[in-house]
């Protein structure tokens, strides 16, 4: 007896019936609507972490400065910030449920963070972040916004529910990392990607996130407008006037994106490296890197003659002045920021708390930046493939690093998309045939305690 093979059509037709089921359930109703009500919670919570730090920041790197007698922050400023940023973070990575947070130097990924670890890593980010460890906000604002979810499901009775329980996760880090990448758009792209799902799989978990991206970043925008306070999300208001790239710009452009990945991958190395060192007397080694990365900040201002807080902090602020007048910077300013920034972003990587993208995206945008003298190099393309192979670099996920770098670039990115994307595509190549150290591997941090995301 012969099998009749199953009509070409029938598993694709089941696997709709199957998402049909699943979109028009009760419980997943439920879950959805839960999404759009968490957005709002997790978005406010965001805003003052953001706010928060934005103010410590200013005070630490303006006002504080000023009321000492200084223009400007000296060259040995980020010394002093960055021991007492090591001592405030020694005993939270040795002694608090969750060590303070997620590792930078394994990208944003990893378990959601629980309730039971959540201060651990709101506190590490608020203490330390503005003393000038150069990381960014967005994997404490992640481990915010899981917290929360999560801490939201244990309330709700709904704890025992597993898989609800990572989609409401996901959801909620989601909805935290979309306030500051330009919306729920370019959260949505890097979730898809990162997911590394397909079919089904990835609506069922991309509608609820894209739910609660979106109310959140409504509440976020609002209350940006309501209380005047500043955010800080990742933004470029000015840009070099707009041009078209042509030959010379992809034959610098190229191996412009290749030298961007192997500098941005030679960090993450010194961040493994670095994890290794810290293992063994975890708080005084703590100590030890934030001292040298204030030693790399204030070698910077030494060496150029500017001011250390070009080098310190997630780069926000020094990208948006890079993008709006790139010749205020000598090219030996440049080779220098992207040399000392780079050194402190590759220890504090592997030692310190915070996001490490935006720092990367100022890594790569400045040695763009650098070669854009280069004859027939424009600074509009050098800006826009800079921001997407940083990007792909450090995240391994190309699709999303060069949808940030559109939404980076603006109305000029039209232009610029041939060249974004092959930057993007061969950041990733570059990094993948460069790296010696499988992501996440031996990177865990210490724990004084058991975590739990229960």
């Amino acid at each position: 007896m012969t099998t009749q093979p199953a009509p070409a059509n029938a598993v694709p037709a089941r696997a709709e019936q199957s998402l049909r089921r699943t979109l028009l359930s009760p419980g997943y109703l439920r879950l959805l609507l839960l999404c759009v009500l968490l957005g709002v919670p997790i978005a406010l919570a965001c805003f003052f972490f953001v706010g928060l730090q934005h103010e410590f920041q200013h005070w630490v790197w303006t006002s504080l400065p000023e009321a000492a007698g200084y223009g400007a922050p000296p060259w040995w400023w980020p010394l002093p910030a960055l021991v007492l940023a090591g001592l405030i973070l020694a005993p939270i990575v040795t002694r608090m449920p969750g060590a303070g947070g997620h590792l930078p130097v394994n990208g944003l990924g990893g378990a959601p963070v629980g309730p039971r670890a959540l201060p651990g890593a709101v506190l590490a980010a608020l203490a330390t972040l503005p003393l000038g460890v150069v990381l960014g906000p967005e994997a404490p604002l992640m481990a915010v916004g899981s917290g929360l979810a999560l801490l939201a499901v244990r309330r709700a009775g709904a704890a025992g529910d597993p898989r609800a329980s990572a989609i409401l996760a996901t959801a909620g880090s989601t909805a935290a990392i979309s306030t500051i990448l330009g919306g729920p758009v370019a959260a949505a792209v890097l979730l898809i990607e990162g997911a590394g799902l397909a079919g089904a799989q990835l609506v069922v978990l991309l509608l609820p996130c894209l739910l609660a991206s979106a109310t959140g970043a409504l509440v976020f925008t609002g209350f940006g407008q309501w209380t005047g306070l500043k955010i800080g999300a990742l933004a470029l208001h000015d840009v070099p006037p707009g041009a078209n790239p042509d030959v010379g710009d992809f034959l610098w452009g190229v191996p412009t994106a290749a030298l961007i990945a192997v500098l941005i991958t030679l960090g993450r190395e010194l961040g493994h490296r670095t994890v290794s060192w810290t293992r063994h007397r975890t708080a005084l080694r703590t100590v030890a890197c934030a001292t040298a990365v204030g030693g790399c900040l204030a070698a910077y201002a030494l060496i150029t003659g500017r001011s250390p807080a070009e080098a310190a902090l997630s780069g926000q602020a020094t990208l948006a002045r890079l993008a709006a007048d790139p010749h205020a910077w000598s090219v030996g300013a440049l080779v220098a920021l992207v040399a000392c920034k780079g050194l402190a972003w590759g220890i504090a990587l592997g030692s310190l708390r915070g996001g490490p993208i935006f720092p990367a995206v100022l890594l790569g945008t400045a040695t763009a930046m650098a070669c854009s003298g280069l004859p027939g190099f424009g600074a509009t393309p050098a800006l826009a493939l800079g921001i997407s192979a940083a990007a792909a670099a450090v995240t391994g996920l190309p699709l999303a690093s060069a949808v940030l770098a559109v939404l980076l670039v603006g109305g000029d990115a039209y232009d610029q998309m041939p060249l974004i994307v092959t930057a993007s595509v061969v950041a990733f190549v570059v990094t993948q045939l460069v790296r010696r150290t499988e992501p996440g591997a031996g990177a865990e941090p210490p724990k004084a305690a058991p975590e739990t995301a229960r």
